[in-house]
């Protein structure tokens, strides 16, 4: 109990990475609720009652069918999945355990970990519901006919990707304006409700009103999931490889802000605030 844990070669520092991230992914999935099945059917039911409102939302504004040739589901689906995967993962990695957190005191323990561990729950938790959801539209109400699955698994992970990025880039600036950077997270958060383009056809946008939509990564990951799923719909407004590199940058930039936290933050950092 009271001995220093030593890793002997890299192959078992590796293993007790993975094990300390899975434990940790675990204790975030089950921190929420104390009934693991309780917990995992909320999610479910939280991502039931999102389609359910933009299906009553089209319906009541007089769309009664998809915008593009096929299932109205899938369109709103394709939508939705993308962007509660994308704003969850912005708001779990903003709020992982930090330097501070008593659970660092444990020496196994680094901001690394926590922070893969958020990501990884948000990715279990939406993947799940996402799979649950399209089964039950699937079974129920009509048959789902998906293009091509793997590419749109691939975007669901992408729009996945992006929000960690820019959660981590909110998480190394918040340390120095905390209130000023939780409300503009908050505020792209909330644009993305409409900036995100899940209501939407980019194909169909005037020139002037893609500019206030092609900015957003999600934007694009939404309308190339649309082009994988529809087998009638090429997507020609949006761009595969932007989000990849403007998430790869918006990493880098986090990590760095983050490594320059680690060594500055204490627990009186807010303390004259």
């Amino acid at each position: 109990m009271f001995e220093q844990r030593q890793t002997k070669n890299f192959r078992q520092a590796g293993l007790t990475t993975i094990a300390l991230i899975y434990h940790m992914t675990v204790y975030k999935l089950r921190r929420g609720e104390r009934n693991a099945v309780a917990g995992l059917m909320m999610v479910v039911l939280r991502g039931l009652i999102m389609v359910s409102v933009f299906y009553l939302i089209f319906f009541v504004i007089g769309i009664r069918s998809s915008p593009i040739r096929g299932s109205m589901i899938v369109y709103i689906m394709s939508g939705i999945f993308m962007f509660m995967s994308h704003n969850m993962a912005i708001q779990q990695i903003m709020t992982a355990e930090g330097p501070v957190s008593p659970l660092m005191k444990h020496a196994p323990m680094n901001t690394i970990i926590a922070l893969l561990a958020a990501a990884f729950s948000v990715l279990y938790n939406q993947f799940l519901a996402a799979a649950v959801l399209l089964l039950m539209a699937n079974t129920f109400i009509e048959p789902l006919n998906i293009e091509y699955l793997v590419p749109c698994i691939g975007m669901f992970i992408l729009a996945w990707f992006t929000g960690c990025c820019i959660g981590l880039l909110f998480r190394a600036l918040q340390p120095w304006w905390p209130k000023g950077v939780a409300m503009i997270s908050q505020l792209y958060r909330r644009l993305n409700m409409i900036t995100s383009g899940k209501m939407v056809v980019a194909n169909t946008l005037p020139p002037m009103m893609l500019n206030m939509f092609d900015w957003n990564p999600l934007f694009h990951v939404i309308d190339q999931t649309r082009g994988y799923a529809f087998v009638n719909y090429t997507p020609h407004n949006s761009s595969l490889t932007y989000p990849i590199y403007a998430g790869l940058v918006l990493m880098m930039l986090g990590l760095m802000g983050d490594f320059v936290n680690r060594d500055k933050v204490s627990l009186s950092w807010s303390a004259g605030r």
